[in-house]
């Protein structure tokens, strides 16, 4: 099992994730796209992406908007396999 990171781990990782943030025990970010199209390729780009790594984040999608949220459900929270999958994104997507 996964191990959990602490309230001070948690605010020493939240700076070196930009726009990410903490949200109902989750990392999180949003973004805008141009239209309902924009938003399904960038979804399905995070989809291949998380399929590679083994690791799946929860994923809303509301027309051009798209909110996805990590945690390791099966560690109860954000762990470090959160953190680094949220890089890898914040990486693919400048």
């Amino acid at each position: 099992m996964k191990t959990k990171l602490n309230d001070t781990e948690l605010k020493e990782l939240l700076p070196t994730l930009p726009e990410w943030r903490l949200q109902d025990g989750k990392l999180v970010r949003e973004w805008t796209f141009k239209d309902f199209v924009q938003a399904m390729a960038f979804v399905n780009r995070i989809a291949e992406m998380a399929e590679a790594a083994g690791h799946h984040p929860d994923i809303d999608i509301r027309y051009n908007h798209v909110l996805l949220g990590l945690e390791s459900h099966d560690a109860g929270g954000i762990t470090k396999r959160d953190a680094a999958m949220a890089a890898q994104i914040n990486q693919g997507f400048k």
